[in-house]
């Protein structure tokens, strides 16, 4: 008759309690456990707070350098297609509009405007410190969002390394015990009463 395993009530952090059953192996591997559970913890929290508050400093910077000009239109604007729906009625056409920089010089560019806009509409655009045209730039709560949601997405990344690293380590020292107990129990099991490994009796 095959031998039978009983499983008793679940005992907490039996590893970290002196006990006759506990060897240096559940030291180590309560260790391991300890060690992956902190690494996953500290490094996912620093590099989630560096990830954000980089997203963050960028963004600021880009806040900083872009500036709000007023441009005008170059010529009349094309009217809107007459067969657009009304439901697009309120849409924007692509348009030339010049804009003069602090030192003076003009610069051009394609920008969407009302539909039908005359020449000499002002329009607002943005442009970097080079006069160029570039996009709006993010308020500060967009930005926050951004550099939050950036810092949660790299912090579970990098707090997987050590959890995923900590479970392969643990695996392997719980086969490593494992064979410990089949090793000691193929040496003393024959001298309780002739139980092979097996769970039968020899005799």
């Amino acid at each position: 008759m095959p031998l039978k395993v009983f499983r008793g009530p679940k005992v907490r952090l039996w590893r970290w309690r002196r006990n006759p059953l506990r060897r240096r192996a559940d030291v180590v591997e309560a260790w391991v456990v300890l060690g992956a559970w902190l690494l996953t913890v500290l490094l996912g929290i620093s590099a989630g707070l560096v990830a954000a508050r980089s997203v963050e400093h960028g963004l600021a910077e880009e806040r900083a350098d872009r500036r709000p000009v007023v441009a005008r239109v170059v010529g009349r604007a094309p009217a809107a297609s007459p067969r657009r729906d009304h439901a697009s009625s309120g849409a924007r056409v692509w348009a030339t509009v010049r804009w003069t920089v602090p030192d003076g010089s003009a610069h051009t560019g394609q920008v969407r405007v009302q539909p039908g806009s005359k020449a000499g509409t002002p329009v607002t655009v943005w442009t970097d410190p080079r006069g160029r045209l570039v996009g709006r730039p993010t308020s500060v709560s967009e930005a926050a969002f951004r550099g939050t949601l950036i810092g949660c997405l790299v912090g579970l990344s990098a707090g997987a390394v050590p959890f995923i690293g900590g479970l392969a380590l643990r695996a392997r020292l719980e086969r490593r015990r494992m064979d410990a107990w089949d090793a000691e129990w193929a040496r003393l099991g024959p001298q309780w009463g002739g139980w092979s490994d097996h769970g039968r009796r020899s005799g």
